[in-house]
Formats: structure tokens, C-alpha cells, sequence
């Protein structure tokens, strides 16, 4: 049985027994809110700079996001291999084992943070130029980049103990915690670019010292917890056993994490070059499609979750029919959502910029993703369920072939004969549909012969 300390753990959700929607909308929903949240107050940054800092200052943001996330998601990925493997512990009972690998995912978190922190702040500005980042552009974003990666160490921190607690189900807590960080990040934002004018500066220094204090919140979550996932930091230590599971499936996930960003920053590069208008334009654009991404990507968290849980307690049935209940709903999110915003793209679009040129230029973005965006939920459905049953390597082969691939020769051969942004935006869908298509390919032949030997080893 799991580590009890007062009773019944209310926030925590066994998703071995009982119906499986209801349990999946139980989790899915703090989840969805917890990262509109995160938008809400990311796309307050873009509005304030967009309305008070001008469209340099506009670009200088929007255009550091792929960057980022080429230099994080390797180690973000690893903090999803930290939380299938704690829900496969809790699904299997074995407290031993799940204490053993949270305290090394932490340690982790801690270590990894603090070097990438270090690369980012050196390496930010000769990435940028490589990036082809505008003159008028480049010295604000070098300058955001750096200041963002100060508080890298908080950020590894807070995404790790997220992990933990959505590994036993827990969705609502990181929520809570995120609310409040977050209530921080727009008033500093309204204090520091408005009334001091540090514009750029401004807007970093308010994500950083959110990201401290969503950090702080989490492990004294896990520090007063009274459940099997209680952190003591006398116990902190790396064991090889669960690093090396937390790797195997980490690892995988956040090369392919990283590896999309190689395409998203080609993608950029490209986007890059024509000129700042065009960049604020899709920079407001993305910031908009993030809402859908993130409400889909709920359902890319449930049926990793839910499948590694159920896998782990030999329950073959329940991880089918968690697929198939994940499929559906983020369908019905993708397809709602991307068609509602395309719909009021234009006035969405003008709380971020007045501007028509960034106007006209971003909606040009949300004609192409947002009525075939669900397609993306669809694939990133397909890589839960995979690694949700222990599979990581074959889903980052089969993303980075029939998505980073496809997009990089798109971009060298399409694009190359077809200069212009609809040509470069059709890039995103193309490769969706084919890697969601092959995905299904593997879990029809691979992943249902796992769930028959999972079955027979039960029988």
C-alpha cells in the first residue's frame, strides 16, 4: 500500500479503478486551466511590451520562444520521464522504488537547471545572430534570454515537482500555485515596463521572479506532503537504478523536444527574414495558438499518465480504453477551439498589437494552424499512449522523421521555390498528419502486442 501519514490523500487520483472519463476530465481540467494560466499571464508580457514598448520590443519577445525551447525541452523531457516512471510506481504500489526515483528526479532538476542556466545566459546572443534575429531586434532579445535563463534553476525545479504531483494524479495544487506566481508576473509587468520603463528587461525580470515563487510553492508542497511522494531532503541523492529508467524514457522525449525546436528555429530563421512586422505578426499569432496547443497537450498528459498507471498495475484494458477517450476529447478541444479563435483571430490579435501590418501578418498564421490544429493533439495522443507504456525511442524516431524531417526539407525545397509565409505555415499540418498517421501505425503492430503480454503475464 502507498505511504498514508493522516488519512484518505484528497488530491491525489487512482486511475486503476473506476470509470475512465470522468477520472480523465477530473485531471485534465486543473490541467488545461493551469496552462491557460501560464498563457494568459506569458501572452501578459507580449501585451504590455506590444501596447507599451513598441514593436521592436514586441519582436524582441515573440522571437526568443523557439530558442528557448531548443536549449530546455531536452531537460524538460526528462522530467517526463521522471513522472512516468513515478506513475508506473504508484500504479504498481511499490513505494520504495517511486520515493527512490522522485528524490533523484529532483536532484536532477536542481543540477540541470543550474547548467543550463549557465549555457543560455553565455550562449544567447551568438544563437540569435545565428538565427538571423533583426539589428532592431537582436540586442532586446539577447537581452531577455539572458535574464530568463537566470531563473532556469527555479524553472527545472517547479516543472520536476509538477511532474511528481501529476504522477499520482494531483493537477489542481500546481494550478493553485501557478495562479499566484503568475498574479505576480502581470502586476511586475505593469510595474516595471510601465511605470520604470525597462521594457524588454522589465518583462524577463517579472517571468523570472514568478518562476522562483511557483518553485518555492511546489517543493513546499512535496516537503509537507503526507503521502507516499512526501520530499525529504536528507534524501536527495541520484540512484542509479531510477536515473537510468527516468532516462530511458527522458531522454528520448526531450531530443525529440529539442529536435522539434531545431525545425521551429529554421522555421523562424525563416520567418525572420521578412523583417519585424512579420515577426511580431507571427509571434502574436503563436502566443494565440498556445491556448489550443496547451488544452490539447491535457489530453497528451492524461494518456500518459493514466496509461503508465494502468500499465504498471496490469490493467491492459483500462490503457486501451484511455486512448481511445484521449483521441476523442482532444478532437472535440482542437477542432472548438481552433475554429473559435480563427473566427475572432482579428479582434484577439489587436489586444496584443493595435498595429494592422502585425494585424494582417499574424492572421495570415491562424487562416493555416488553427482549423487543422487538432491534428497535432491528435500525434502528441498517440506519443502519451506510447510512452505510457514504456515505449520513448520509437515515438521520438517517428516524430523527428515525420515532423522535424519533413518540416527541414519542406523549408529546403518548397519553401525554397515557394517564398512566402502560407507556403512556410503549411509545413505544420503536413507533418502532423503524417507523423499522427504513422504513430498509429505503431501502436496498431507494437502497442497492442505489449498489452497482450501484459495480459498474459496477469492471466
Amino acid at each position: 500500500m502507498l505511504l498514508r501519514r493522516g488519512g484518505k490523500v484528497r488530491n491525489e487520483i487512482d486511475m486503476t479503478q473506476g470509470p475512465i472519463l470522468p477520472k480523465i476530465v477530473a485531471f485534465t481540467g486543473p490541467l488545461i486551466l493551469t496552462g491557460i494560466l501560464q498563457l494568459l499571464y506569458n501572452a501578459a508580457d507580449v501585451i504590455v511590451v506590444g501596447n507599451y514598448a513598441g514593436h521592436e520590443a514586441l519582436a524582441a519577445v515573440s522571437s526568443t520562444g523557439s530558442l528557448i525551447n531548443l536549449l530546455v525541452n531536452v531537460f524538460m523531457g526528462m522530467s517526463v520521464g521522471a513522472s512516468v516512471v513515478i506513475a508506473r510506481y504508484y500504479g504498481a504500489r511499490d513505494v520504495i522504488s517511486l520515493r527512490k526515483a522522485e528524490h533523484t528526479a529532483m536532484t536532477l532538476a536542481l543540477f540541470m537547471g543550474l547548467g543550463v542556466g549557465l549555457f543560455g545566459f553565455l550562449a544567447a546572443r551568438p544563437l540569435l545572430q545565428m538565427m538571423d534575429s533583426p539589428e532592431d531586434v537582436i540586442d532586446g532579445a539577447a537581452l531577455y534570454v539572458r535574464i530568463y535563463f537566470l531563473g532556469m534553476p527555479a524553472n527545472m525545479l517547479y516543472n520536476f515537482g509538477a511532474g511528481v504531483l501529476r504522477a499520482v494524479g494531483d493537477t489542481k495544487r500546481p494550478m493553485y500555485y501557478l495562479l499566484i506566481a503568475g498574479l505576480v508576473n502581470v502586476l511586475l509587468n505593469l510595474l516595471l515596463v510601465i511605470v520604470f520603463h525597462l521594457d524588454v528587461a522589465g518583462v524577463a525580470i517579472a517571468t523570472v521572479a514568478s518562476q522562483v515563487i511557483s518553485a518555492a510553492l511546489v517543493l513546499l508542497c512535496l516537503l509537507r506532503s503526507r503521502s507516499a511522494i512526501h520530499l525529504n531532503l536528507q534524501e536527495c541523492r541520484i540512484d542509479r537504478k531510477s536515473t537510468r529508467e527516468i532516462i530511458q524514457i527522458g531522454l528520448p522525449a526531450g531530443l525529440q523536444g529539442s529536435l522539434f525546436s531545431i525545425s521551429n528555429v529554421l522555421i523562424q530563421s525563416s520567418v525572420n527574414s521578412f523583417g519585424s512586422l512579420v515577426v511580431a505578426g507571427n509571434g502574436v499569432a503563436s502566443s494565440l495558438e498556445s491556448f489550443v496547443y496547451t488544452s490539447m497537450n491535457a489530453q497528451y498528459q492524461a494518456a500518459m499518465t493514466f496509461a503508465s498507471q494502468n500499465y504498471g498495475a496490469g490493467k491492459a484494458d483500462r490503457v486501451r480504453k484511455t486512448l481511445w477517450c484521449c483521441l476523442g476529447c482532444v478532437t472535440v478541444i482542437g477542432l472548438g477551439m481552433g475554429l473559435l479563435f480563427r473566427l475572432f483571430g482579428p479582434q484577439l490579435m489587436s489586444l496584443y498589437n493595435p498595429e494592422p501590418e502585425v494585424i494582417r501578418n499574424g492572421l495570415v498564421r491562424i487562416d493555416i494552424i488553427m482549423p487543422t490544429y487538432f491534428l497535432c493533439g491528435l500525434m502528441d495522443v498517440m506519443v502519451g499512449q506510447l510512452r505510457g507504456i514504456g515505449y520513448s525511442v520509437m515515438p521520438m524516431i517517428v516524430s523527428l522523421t515525420g515532423a522535424c524531417l519533413l518540416r527541414i526539407v519542406w523549408i529546403l525545397t518548397v519553401f525554397a521555390q515557394n517564398h512566402t509565409l502560407p507556403v512556410l505555415y503549411l509545413s505544420y499540418p503536413v507533418s502532423w498528419f503524417v507523423t499522427f498517421a504513422i504513430h498509429y501505425a505503431c501502436y496498431h503492430f507494437a502497442g497492442r502486442k505489449r498489452l497482450r503480454q501484459l495480459e498474459e503475464q496477469n492471466a
